[in-house]
C-alpha cells in the first residue's frame, strides 16, 4: 500500500531539498565531494537531497507500508538511506524555505527508510537553469539501509 504525501515544486536553493523530523531542526552538514556526488546526505533525523539545478524543481514524495520494489531502469541515479522520525511528522523544504509554512508530511513514527530516484539529469540547459530533472522520494518504516547506499550512479559526461 502506498500513498502520495506531496506532489509539487520546491525551490532547491543551494541545490538542496530536505526532509526532517518536525521536532529536530538540525540538518546534516557533513559536506564532502563524496556526499555531494551521492546526491543524498543522512543525519540522525533528516536527509538532504542534492538536486541538479539551483532552481524550482518537481518533487514527488510517497509513503509505502513496506520497502518498495526497486526500479533502477526508469532512473539515472538511485540512492537510499535511513533516518529517524520520532514525532511522526516530516517537514519538506528547500534549504532557505520559511520553516513554518513548509509542507508537513505525516508518517509512521520511528526509523524510516528513504529512497531518492533522480531522472532527467542530462536535460539541463547549458546555463543549468532549465531542465526536465525530476525527483521521486519513497519512504517506508524500517531501520534499513544503514548509511547512504548508492544503488545506481549517474556520472555527467
Amino acid at each position: 500500500m502506498s500513498k502520495i504525501l506531496y506532489r509539487g515544486n520546491l525551490f532547491a536553493d543551494y541545490f538542496q531539498i530536505y526532509l526532517r523530523d518536525e521536532a529536530y531542526p538540525d540538518l546534516p552538514d557533513d559536506y564532502t565531494d563524496e556526499t555531494i556526488a551521492r546526491r543524498l546526505m543522512a543525519g540522525p533525523h533528516a536527509v538532504i537531497l542534492h538536486t541538479a539545478r539551483n532552481m524550482t524543481v518537481p518533487i514527488h514524495v510517497e509513503w509505502h507500508d513496506q520497502r518498495p520494489i526497486l526500479d533502477l531502469d526508469s532512473y539515472q541515479h538511485v540512492v537510499e538511506a535511513r533516518f529517524d522520525c520520532p514525532s511522526g511528522q516530516l517537514v519538506l523544504g528547500g534549504l532557505m524555505d520559511y520553516d513554518r509554512t513548509a509542507p508537513r508530511l505525516p508518517v509512521k513514527a520511528g526509523p524510516l527508510g528513504v529512497r531518492v530516484s533522480f531522472s532527467g539529469l542530462d536535460t539541463l540547459s547549458e546555463d543549468g537553469l532549465e531542465g526536465d530533472d525530476r525527483y521521486r522520494v519513497q519512504l517506508w518504516p524500517g531501520a534499513e539501509p544503514v548509511g547512504v547506499q548508492v544503488l545506481k550512479e549517474w556520472l555527467p559526461t
